[in-house]
């Protein structure tokens, strides 16, 4: 069994070009607030979900952007109620949220 049973990798990423990016998209606050649900619902640390900030994950035209390990699941989100669904479907039931999923 690995350390945590999901991680999650946020593309925080700011381009300074004007590009598209994950950044500008409010992806930290949005990083944030997962990461304080997962606190809520105590799901959080060693055995739980790990949620985590991410340099460049190469994707910010597709982003935001979220990857989930160990499935490597890939995921773009607008706001907290799409954080609130791979939450709950994913992080808690195990199940894919193919209608924001990326291929992968």
């Amino acid at each position: 069994m690995s350390y945590y049973r999901h991680h999650v990798f946020f593309c925080t990423n700011q381009r300074e070009d004007g590009r598209r990016c994950c950044g500008r998209s409010g992806a930290a606050d949005l990083r944030d607030y997962l990461k304080r649900r997962t606190k809520e619902l105590d799901l959080a640390g060693p055995g739980g979900v790990r949620i985590n900030t991410a340099g460049c994950l190469n994707r910010c035209a597709e982003g935001p952007v979220v990857v989930v390990y160990p499935e490597a699941v890939w995921y773009t989100y607008a706001n907290q109620d799409d954080l609130e669904e791979i939450l709950t479907e994913h992080l808690i039931a195990g199940r894919v949220v193919t209608r924001l999923q990326l291929p992968g």
